[in-house]
């Protein structure tokens, strides 16, 4: 999936306290995250959403949407936003994919059950992935090292030619991969 381009896509949003039209059409032109939990009123889920949540701002800060989705309604959605005090935190959108549209288009719907898996999709302003995590039902993610993740991609895309070490972090060297550096790491 990694350098192939986000497929097209309708859904129903919510955001902002309102229902809203999406396609991918409203992904281009900007980087993009896609957050797929499996479902709402769950346990590891919550913590999740709370953490991008907590790094939303720093996100917007740096140009990138998030759009939350699940196989769950658009209503869903605004209710939980409205019962849960660490969901009605979330600013970005929250996408109801009942029909497994969107899902599917990334390759993460569980086959027979109907949920999405707990995956992570950075998308660059043309459309085309440039990151992807998918974790165990058990296995939370950390908003931190999806920033870092972020910071290193547009870094990337801003610097040809230059390449971020593991761990890299903004501000510290990257590699310039040669000849000369071949066996030198």
């Amino acid at each position: 999936m990694i350098n192939t381009q986000i497929k097209p896509f309708n859904a129903t949003a919510f955001k902002n306290g309102e229902f809203v039209e999406i396609s991918e059409k409203d992904v281009l032109g900007k980087w993009a995250v896609f957050f797929f939990y499996p479902a709402d009123f769950t346990f590891v889920c919550p913590t999740e959403l709370g953490d991008v949540a907590d790094n939303y701002a720093e996100l917007q800060s740096r140009g990138v949407e998030v759009f939350s989705v699940s196989t769950d309604t658009h209503f869903t959605h605004k209710a939980w936003h409205a019962s849960s005090d660490t969901i009605g935190k979330i600013q970005y959108y929250m996408v109801g994919d009942q029909a497994g549209n969107v899902t599917n288009n990334f390759g993460v719907m569980r086959e027979g059950q109907g949920l999405a898996d707990r995956a992570t999709f950075l998308i660059d302003p043309e459309g085309t992935i440039q990151a992807m995590e998918i974790t165990a039902e058990g296995i939370g993610r950390d908003a931190q090292d999806l920033l870092r993740k972020v910071k290193a991609a547009q870094y990337v895309a801003a610097h040809p030619g230059e390449v971020c070490p593991a761990k890299w972090k903004e501000g510290e060297e990257t590699l310039t991969p040669s000849l000369d550096l071949v066996g030198k790491i």
